[in-house]
């Protein structure tokens, strides 16, 4: 695993054994990536993301390594704290992050309280909790987090289908590859990014 591009392409990420951390392959974040920038290599400078289930920290990482000013990575499990703490360092990154560890309602709110407004939210939570995708998505539409204009993306298994509608939040794309899958989603479903 490594940093696509930007300011540590090609650098190494760490990850660790098991399936509760499944970190977003390269080729997925790559893609992902892709359509986050259209091939404007500057369209993340100055970014604010949240970034859910946070792993191995690889997509906040990408994010950082391609200009994005703040990552708040969300993440309950110890090891995987441990583990994005040890890629930052690794990265020499110092600065525009935090690292979050609670539950999300509460990380919610407390993000309310700071008047955080979000660009772009990515959402990877194991794929044995599904049930997980309807409770985030669900209190990110309620939240002043995100906004018009926020992204919100979750990536599932291609045969587990998140849902079209949660609150104001509509999906706008569906995008597959190989087993894995990116739903995007925004307040109001507009613009649509399928076309």
């Amino acid at each position: 695993m490594r940093v696509i591009a930007g300011k540590y392409r090609g650098r190494p990420l760490r990850s660790l054994r098991g399936t509760d951390i499944r970190p977003t392959s390269d080729r997925l974040r790559e893609t992902l990536f892709n359509v986050l920038t259209a091939g404007n290599p500057s369209a993340l400078q100055g970014s604010v993301w949240l970034d859910l289930f946070a792993g191995t920290g690889a997509v906040g990482i990408e994010a950082l390594s391609r200009g994005a000013r703040q990552i708040y990575f969300v993440e309950n499990s110890a090891p995987a704290v441990n583990l994005i703490e040890q890629n930052l360092s690794s990265l020499g990154v110092a600065e525009g992050y935090q690292i979050l560890r609670d539950d999300l309602l509460r990380i919610l709110w407390r993000q309310k309280r700071q008047h955080v407004h979000t660009d772009v939210v990515f959402l990877d939570p194991p794929y044995r909790m599904q049930y997980a995708y309807e409770e985030a998505l669900t209190a990110l539409a309620d939240s002043p987090l995100v906004w018009a204009m926020t992204l919100v993306i979750a990536e599932h298994e291609k045969t587990f289908d998140p849902g079209d509608e949660f609150g104001a939040l509509r999906r706008i794309r569906k995008l597959l590859q190989g087993n894995a899958a990116l739903s995007f989603y925004r307040i109001g479903g507009q613009p649509d990014l399928s076309k």
